[in-house]
């Protein structure tokens, strides 16, 4: 399975995002999908993620403002970032992992990664 990550952009602080990871195989379906980012001079985070059987999981400072979803159909997972913050800014990247659900947040244990999508938030 390949990633591609698109809809990165440069928006104003309270506009919203939506990134795309599509896949180039249907096996995708079968791999819990996640979205990470890395700011500069930061380590790359957990940011939220979805599985193959439905479930999401959400970093702490992104709960009620993005979204994650998932059309099998079209091989694509998203990421509706709402109230964009200055510091969301960061590559966003999307992965793939079968690891258990206890461990969908720690990066080491996602197999492939898409190429990364730029946000910047100004203020």
């Amino acid at each position: 399975v390949q990633l591609q990550a698109s809809g990165g952009g440069l928006v104003q602080a309270g506009d919203s995002l939506t990134l795309s990871c599509a896949a180039s195989s249907g096996l995708f379906r079968s791999y819990t999908v996640g979205w990470f980012r890395q700011a500069p001079g930061n380590e790359r985070e957990f940011v939220a993620c979805f599985s193959w059987d439905g479930k999401t999981k959400y970093l702490d400072s992104v709960k009620g403002r993005f979204t994650v979803s998932r059309d099998n159909a079209k091989n694509t997972v998203y990421l509706q970032m709402n109230s964009l913050k200055p510091e969301d800014t960061a590559v966003y990247y999307c992965a793939t992992t079968r690891v258990v659900w206890g461990r969908v947040t720690e990066e080491n244990f996602y197999t492939t990664w898409g190429q990364g999508t730029q946000v910047t938030v100004s203020s």
